[in-house]
């Protein structure tokens, strides 16, 4: 059988930001990154995320949303989600903004409320990137980020946000962030994660 997260060549993967509302009519695109989401996080990682229909989504997937998209002949084989830190959504009594700040809200179950030492920013020149996956090819997930930093870079924004595990931390430095612990190494049952902030740098190379 075939297996539906290999890709076999770097050559011919673009890498595409996807904004929306603007680019609904490429929204094919989006869903491809919520199956390969569901692929990698549910099926491979055995994350207890939300999915239907073999597809991956939560609430801060809605339609005022970046996504940075590497793919090949039409199917998503890496991406990443950015979203503004100042922007929030929800009805009732439960508004949402983006993760890391409510994580440290406690309005996320099973999410540790101590990720950030101090408040996590609500700024519009601070994003957070979440969501972020790749399959194992050479330089495709370097290519995602340096994606994300040139279009952080052209909106003018200061500072990215991440939340990942310390192989993450390290991997934002060897590219050539500077990034700075927003708190303690803490864990779940999806395992050892931080959150960190970069600021948005010169873009390296063409993205």
């Amino acid at each position: 059988m075939k297996d539906t997260l290999m890709a076999h060549s770097t050559s011919d993967i673009q890498v595409d930001t996807i904004i929306l509302p603007r680019d609904m009519h490429r929204f094919d695109l989006v869903a491809s990154f919520f199956r390969l989401r569901k692929q990698i996080f549910v099926d491979r990682m055995a994350w207890p995320l939300h999915h239907a229909e073999g597809i991956e989504f939560e609430q801060y997937d809605t339609f005022d949303t970046v996504y940075v998209i590497a793919h090949q002949d039409g199917r998503a084989v890496g991406g990443a989600r950015l979203k503004r830190t100042d922007c929030s959504f929800g009805g009732g009594t439960v508004r949402y903004s983006y993760m890391i700040r409510d994580a440290h809200l406690g309005l996320l179950p099973g999410m540790p409320t101590n990720l950030c030492h101090g408040e996590p920013p609500v700024d519009p020149q601070s994003w957070e990137l979440t969501r972020f996956a790749a399959l194992p090819l050479p330089g495709l997930a370097e290519r995602i980020l340096e994606a994300s930093n040139t279009h952080l870079h052209r909106l003018g924004a200061s500072d990215c946000l991440f939340l990942g595990p310390p192989a993450f931390l390290r991997m934002a430095t060897r590219l050539g962030w500077t990034p700075r612990k927003m708190g303690d190494l803490v864990g779940n049952d999806d395992g050892k994660f931080l959150a960190f902030a970069c600021a948005v740098r010169q873009p390296q190379m063409a993205a």
